[in-house]
């Protein structure tokens, strides 16, 4: 079995699978540091409560953006799953050509989903991540990431409005009633959200005028994505599970190679 794993700002995404098939998908938080044996252990004990024996774990691959942890992680997956994990870089052999001005700044995660990405949708695509950060990504018809926007992700731009100003409260985020709010708490949620989709249409819109890939097939992914991909047209498919597909078909090309 392979598990792959997603570090992201916020959560750190992790799922297992045999050949193609996700057999359990778990989180735990980035920002709380811990040690290679708390990593170890807590990632042990969540596949046991998921019936998945650590033992049958061959083989492990990691995309992060937050390198403060990655020595940490490493030698978890080494000590407790006795296996070298596979570490995702922008100068690795994705079948992925990264065309921006600088590749090597380029987002293992954003990588992770053009690949993804660009196989789900068999040519021309927009991923969007709706994470910590909003990002979306440009991929050209030959598998080239090309393009990326990057914004601030709902939740962080939520965080910023209730931990800016006294008065305003923290709130659960999703789409309320009506745009026309008569209270705070619903006027909050409505310009988070509905300011959110606004935003999505724009900027696929423009991405695919000044690409000239006007039928991009545009994917979401990230938590808070499902809210948006309920509300536009402008997306095509919400998948939960994008990033962590990606990690998979990145470990099959490593594997082919490497064999």
């Amino acid at each position: 079995m392979l598990l792959t794993i997603d570090v992201g700002n916020t959560n750190i995404t992790m799922g297992v699978f045999r050949g193609e098939e996700l057999l359990g998908m778990f989180r735990m938080t980035t920002k709380r540091p811990r040690t290679s044996d708390e990593y170890g252990m807590t990632i042990c004990g969540i596949l046991e409560h998921r019936s998945i024996d650590p033992k049958e774990i061959q083989a492990v691959i990691i995309a992060s953006v937050v390198p403060d942890i990655m020595h940490s992680l490493t030698s978890a997956v080494i000590k407790y799953l006795d296996t070298v994990p596979l570490i995702v870089s922008p100068e690795s052999d994705t079948g992925i050509r990264v065309l921006t001005d600088n590749p090597s700044r380029t987002g293992p995660d954003r990588i992770v989903n053009a690949v993804a990405g660009y196989a789900r949708a068999g040519g021309s695509a927009i991923v969007i991540d709706f994470g910590t950060a909003t990002t979306y990504d440009l991929i050209g018809p030959d598998g080239t990431l090309e393009a990326c926007i990057i914004a601030p992700g709902i939740e962080t731009a939520g965080r910023s409005l209730w931990g800016g100003a006294a008065m305003l409260p923290a709130i659960q985020i999703k789409k309320p009633e009506s745009i026309l709010a008569r209270e705070t708490v619903s006027g909050m949620q409505g310009g988070l959200v509905f300011g959110a989709i606004g935003q999505t249409e724009y900027i696929v819109r423009k991405m695919k005028e000044e690409s000239g890939y006007t039928d991009a097939y545009v994917i979401a992914t990230g938590g808070l994505g499902k809210i948006i991909a309920k509300e536009t047209e402008c997306i095509d498919l919400y998948d939960p599970q994008l990033t962590l597909n990606g990690l998979r078909l990145i470990y099959d090309r490593m594997k082919k190679q490497t064999f």
